[in-house]
């Protein structure tokens, strides 16, 4: 009884370690071109998570991803290929336990198709440079557009907005600036 205490407590000292470690161990997205990267590319550079999302469709679990609760400011871009996805001013808590906005920060980025894997249509997101499966998209989220995409944090990397012009996306920042007004 005492060790399986003892156990517990070095697991709740040391979780916020291995988090914060796993964080900084995340690739960064693949520089941008205008093919998309070998399936061997993707297995060497993505986590194992990332290429089955991306990839193979799948979905992460709930509340159990990185990004479901995550509040800072900054831009989710595509983990495979960097096209800007969407924005922090758009996040909103659908309760479902995965990222959900309200629109894509660059409309241009997503493409949209029907998906019948369920037995019932959905609309599955993917992004339009890398083709990555990003998550579905659901008409029940709230004003202005009344959608919910429903994303998966493994298709995604957040960049934060003190990190937006190091990273090679200012353009961005006047956005932010604006809402902080």
């Amino acid at each position: 009884m005492k060790i399986r205490y003892a156990l517990a407590i070095v697991m709740l000292v040391l979780a916020p370690f291995a988090i914060a470690r796993m964080k900084e161990e995340r690739p960064r997205s693949l520089p941008m071109s205008d093919k998309k990267p070998s399936k061997e590319e993707l297995h060497q550079r993505l986590t194992p998570l990332q290429y089955k999302v991306t990839q193979e469709e799948a979905t992460e679990a709930p509340f159990r991803n990185e990004y479901w609760d995550n509040h800072e400011a900054g831009i989710y871009v595509d983990v495979v290929s960097g096209e800007v996805l969407f924005s922090s001013l758009d996040k909103f808590d659908s309760g479902t336990g995965w990222p959900s906005f309200t629109q894509p920060l660059e409309a241009t980025n997503v493409r949209t198709n029907t998906d019948y894997k369920l037995g019932l249509p959905r609309t599955e997101v993917r992004s339009t440079k890398a083709d990555s499966h990003l998550g579905h998209v659901f008409p029940d989220g709230p004003g202005p557009t009344g959608l919910r995409y429903c994303m998966n944090s493994a298709a995604l990397r957040f960049i934060p907005v003190e990190k937006l012009s190091q990273e090679g996306y200012p353009q961005y920042l006047p956005s932010f600036e604006k809402a902080k007004k």
